[in-house]
């Protein structure tokens, strides 16, 4: 019987701590798990076994474990960050199977606070689509087998919604964090830009990338954003009133939004104006060319991160893509639409504290060889799943996808919280009060 396995990462660090339980422990427990259900889920590209449990020994004898916030935790990084010694494919079959020379200082930051990486996970090819599948493998949501776990970091949000590990590490560029958080029943948060290191790709698909947790609960969020961001994110002493707009019109001309997530909004709203906040029904002023500002620097980053790859060796999906962006390298680099973007919203979300919409636009696609599958089509799909996260990454600002309500199928639903620049402990602040006014199923019932 598993004693590790399904606890929170608050729980596991505090027993290490007090020595209650070895690192070693509760990383074999963990890894056990990975071996008997990874096979179905998909998560993992590479499992660190043996060097998993190597570093828990190590984590086990340093000076400092007693202030270690994060001792002994178990954690998955997504495969396009590098683990040093670990090769880093981004999904592709066109990358260098070259071991890595160094952590990225996001990996260091968590091996520091005593966290043992147990092994990378799968992404999209070059982290692109809001699908996980490729030749690596399909990530699929531990709540519905047949559904995709989202993406791009989908691989990192099926371990955890699994209970492969407690926490994972991802990255945002147009949704990845929030899209398979939303998809596999977790909350994350796609930071502000420069709270926490970036350092993804080739220039961070212009600044629009940022690294974030994937957790169960929002304590082991705010934990390990803290450790992220080397910044202190405290509970509040005090609730504090807060001016909320709900909003569920769909930031993309002609996408629909299905009556689930809408439900979530509207519940959502009502639990939290119960609770004392100020909560209106208002839609932000999103420009009616904004999905084509978004496909513009969308394609446009991959077009970066691919140019020193042999095009023979990407799918055919991700050579449409790049083809695509490298016609609007130059303007997107040159270009003010970001700014007349943030100049457009920003008094909507100077009116308002925080904005709540929908966190997808209908249940997560199949799973499915996308990778196979045409440009446009993967376009398509991911456009009518998830066009309330690509407005955040050109903004630059805070934003979360929290659970909240049920899918017809039993799966969970969510919505997002957007916020201002730095807002990211009023954000944590309004998820906490969903948490306790409607708690969420933490990991799903895979056995």
């Amino acid at each position: 019987m598993s004693t590790w396995v399904g606890r929170t990462a608050a729980e596991i660090a505090a027993a290490v701590r007090e020595k209650r339980v070895t690192p070693r422990e509760v990383v074999a427990e963990h890894l056990a798990r990975i071996a008997e259900l990874d096979g179905r889920v998909g998560a993992f590209r590479t499992v660190r076994a043996e060097a998993a449990l190597a570093e828990a020994d190590e984590v086990g004898a340093r000076p400092d474990l007693a202030e270690l916030p994060l001792a002994g935790v178990p954690v998955a990084v997504k495969d396009n960050l590098g683990v040093r010694g670990e090769s880093t494919r981004n999904g592709s079959a066109a990358t260098p199977d070259s071991p890595a020379p160094e952590d990225h200082v996001t990996v260091a930051r968590l091996r520091a606070a005593g966290a043992v990486v147990v092994g990378l996970t799968n992404v999209p090819e070059l982290c692109v689509f809001g699908t996980t599948e490729g030749v690596y493998g399909t990530a699929r949501s531990p709540w519905d087998l047949t559904r995709t776990a989202g993406g791009s970091s989908g691989g990192s949000a099926a371990a955890v919604a699994a209970g492969l590990v407690p926490l994972a590490l991802g990255n945002d560029g147009m949704g990845s964090l929030r899209i398979p958080a939303a998809a596999c029943g977790l909350v994350t948060l796609k930071p502000g830009h420069g709270v926490v290191p970036a350092g993804i790709g080739h220039g961070d698909w212009f600044g629009m990338s940022e690294n974030g947790p994937l957790a169960t609960t929002v304590e082991d969020l705010r934990l390990m954003l803290a450790v992220l961001a080397e910044t202190a994110f405290p509970a509040p002493g005090e609730r504090t009133p807060r001016r909320i707009a709900a909003a569920v019109r769909s930031p993309l001309a002609g996408v629909t939004v299905s009556e689930p997530f809408r439900t979530a909004v509207r519940e959502a709203a009502g639990l939290l104006n119960g609770a004392g906040h100020t909560v209106r029904r208002a839609e932000p002023p999103y420009p009616l060319d904004l999905g084509l500002t978004a496909l513009r620097h969308w394609t446009a980053g991959t077009a970066v991160d691919s140019a020193e790859l042999d095009p023979a060796r990407l799918a055919p999906r991700t050579r449409t893509h790049a083809a695509v962006g490298r016609r609007f390298v130059r303007s997107v680099r040159t270009g003010d639409a970001r700014d007349r973007l943030r100049a457009r919203l920003l008094p909507f979300l100077t009116e308002y504290d925080v904005l709540l919409t929908p966190a997808l636009a209908r249940r997560s696609p199949a799973a499915a060889p996308w990778h196979q599958r045409s440009w446009l089509a993967n376009v398509a799909v991911n456009t009518a799943s998830s066009p309330f996260t690509p407005v955040w990454n050109l903004t630059g600002w805070p934003a979360m996808s929290v659970p909240f309500g049920a899918l017809p199928t039993g799966a969970p639903a969510a919505v997002q919280l957007v916020g201002r620049p730095g807002t990211e402990a009023d954000l944590l602040a309004v998820a906490e009060d969903l948490e306790r006014l409607r708690p969420w199923a933490r990991t799903a019932p895979l056995s």
